[in-house]
């Protein structure tokens, strides 16, 4: 397990892109979500919302795996955005992944749309 490259969002198990479209902060996760990466993914999540970034769009269409750590991370970001107004919504989520959200009920908390694109004109 290569912990060298945790709290890098640029490289290791999980990277993270963060861009500004209209009033959505698009966040995209690509590789694993997990206790060693939570970090990589909480980070950017906590500066927009200090930032008054509110509305995010977590793009899940290249996030491989999620565990119960990082579906907290995003529980939390769903939290703090609603309490402030926003919310968080989940796009392309891979089946894999979806399959976590259905077994946790998670799914039923989180807005769901099959794309970026759908999710930015929601």
């Amino acid at each position: 397990m290569d912990r060298q490259t945790v709290g890098s969002a640029n490289r290791g198990r999980l990277r993270v892109e963060v861009r500004t479209e209209g009033r959505s902060e698009v966040v995209t996760a690509a590789g694993e979500l997990d206790h060693h990466t939570a970090d990589v993914l909480r980070v950017p999540l906590e500066t927009a919302l200090e930032q008054g970034r509110v509305r995010l769009v977590i793009d899940c269409s290249q996030l491989e795996f999620c565990d119960s750590t990082g579906l907290n991370v995003l529980l939390g970001a769903r939290l703090t955005a609603d309490a402030a107004g926003g919310g968080v919504h989940l796009a392309g989520m891979l089946p894999v992944v979806a399959r976590v959200f259905e077994i946790t009920g998670a799914d039923a908390v989180f807005t769901l749309h099959d794309s970026v694109e759908d999710a930015l004109a929601d």
